[in-house]
């Protein structure tokens, strides 16, 4: 298991969700002592603060980044990825175009909406989860045991 340390914590590579940029202007009351950069949001939703960009996160610990969105996103997270079109009761300011959905640690369904247009998600998502794939690393093949008996008997007649 893969371990990310951010701070004092530690934090299974698998809980990571996504990491996007840490704004702290939209908290005015908010006054950290360090100068936060990215926001790492966890499988459970919770919210980890990291001096890292989204960029340099994603570098670091092989997330795939929407350069579009400075968003890094998880390759081991099963998403759904759907089309965005507002409503009339919700019409966010910037033109988002797409939405990743997830199932968190309860089974409750989450979800991040993406600039990125959903062709360009899929196509990345997919390439990403195949270029994964491709170096994962197979076990060595165990040599194959004769017909009479373990290993240690046929590494004693040799």
């Amino acid at each position: 298991m893969q371990v990310i340390i951010i701070g004092k914590r530690l934090i299974p590579a698998e809980q990571v969700t996504f990491v996007e940029p840490f704004d702290p202007s939209s908290n005015p009351d908010f006054k950290p002592e360090k100068d936060y950069k990215g926001r790492v949001v966890l499988l459970n939703r919770e919210i980890v603060l990291t001096e890292q960009t989204p960029q340099e996160f994603a570098a670091a610990h092989e997330l795939h980044l929407f350069t579009e969105d400075s968003v890094a996103v998880s390759r081991t997270i099963r998403f759904k990825i759907e089309v965005f079109e507002p409503t009339e009761s919700f019409k966010p300011t910037k033109p988002y175009q797409t939405r990743l959905k997830w199932s968190d640690l309860a089974g409750d369904e989450q979800s991040k909406l993406l600039v990125t247009a959903p062709e360009v998600v899929f196509a990345e998502l997919v390439k990403a989860k195949v270029e994964q794939r491709a170096t994962a690393k197979r076990p060595p093949a165990r040599p194959a045991r004769g017909r009479k008996g373990s290993r240690r008997i046929e590494a004693s007649r040799s």
